[in-house]
């Protein structure tokens, strides 16, 4: 049996190097290990293609799924396929240039989750100063250290790094229910809570360096929204956004904050899909169109 299961879910991304990287850091720690990547349905075979050079790793596991099941059901099959009984969940698009990353997690305590975090990577080409992705993550980069995460653990984990018992994941796997993107991590965090289980951030990050484009991260943000809604009642407590979702249906100015968003969509998609799109502006627009999602039902 091994000491380790790395556990890469991925979808429409190469991470052959990525792989490479955990497997030589494995190595060199002369611990019992595998690596399992299971891609989720990636409409795009060449990314399939590409990183099936990660089967000539030894100790390596490479499964194609034929549909694509959402974010948390690939994570609860990768729990099942692994046999270790520690589990480290990477995002196969995430990148890997802490030399230490696979040492630090080995020297956290049984029991508890650990999320590690992550950085944003160098800019490697100037064109990525107006990507809107960057900006924002840039803007919080100070909430990506560990004090300021440990100040509420729950409210503040992702999935996309992180270690955990595979006898916490059998006993309470992420709700499937989430077949779209965003928040199923938060809700996770949630039901942690809720079961004791002690969640610990510290700084082991993995590194976000690959940015969509501006109008490809704005529909993402409104699917994560959409997810929002379907689950804003589990949810109550856990987003920023729903609070203040909430004192605009106290004031009962709904339907006037959804005339002023009809008014000025165009132009707002006009600056954050262009080269100088501000944070600011950003924030507005995800209150202005959740408000929106929600006004489409009265």
């Amino acid at each position: 049996m091994p000491d380790l299961s790395l556990l890469l879910p991925v979808y429409e991304c190469p991470c052959v190097e990525l792989v490479e990287e955990l497997h030589r850091q494995c190595t060199a720690l002369h611990i019992d290990f595998e690596i399992i990547v299971a891609d989720d349905g990636s409409p795009d075979r060449r990314f399939q293609e590409q990183n099936k050079a990660i089967e000539r790793l030894p100790h390596t596991r490479y499964i194609v799924r034929r549909e694509n099941v959402g974010r948390s059901a690939i994570r609860n099959f990768l729990a099942r396929e692994a046999k270790a009984p520690r589990l480290v969940f990477v995002d196969g698009d995430m990148k890997l240039h802490n030399p230490t990353f696979v040492a630090t997690y080995l020297d956290c305590p049984r029991g508890k989750v650990v999320y590690g975090g992550y950085s944003i990577g160098p800019l490697s080409n100037p064109s990525e100063r107006g990507n809107l992705r960057r900006r924002y993550e840039e803007a919080f980069s100070a909430n990506h250290r560990a004090n300021v995460r440990n100040r509420h653990p729950y409210h503040d984990f992702h999935t996309s790094n992180f270690l955990v018992d595979r006898s916490v994941m059998m006993e309470t796997p992420l709700d499937e229910n989430f077949h779209h993107y965003g928040y199923e991590d938060i809700l996770w965090g949630k039901q942690l809570q809720g079961h004791g289980i002690e969640i610990t951030h510290i700084d082991n990050p993995v590194s976000f360096d690959d940015f969509e484009d501006n109008a490809h991260f704005l529909r993402k943000t409104e699917e994560s929204l959409r997810t929002l809604k379907l689950f804003s009642h589990e949810l109550q407590g856990y987003s920023a956004l729903l609070g203040k979702y909430r004192i605009i249906k106290r004031l009962n100015m709904g339907k006037m904050v959804n005339f002023f968003y009809k008014s000025v969509r165009k132009p707002m998609l006009t600056h954050l899909e262009g080269n100088n799109p501000r944070v600011f502006v950003f924030n507005i627009y995800k209150l202005l169109y959740y408000n929106h999602i929600n006004q489409e039902k009265e």
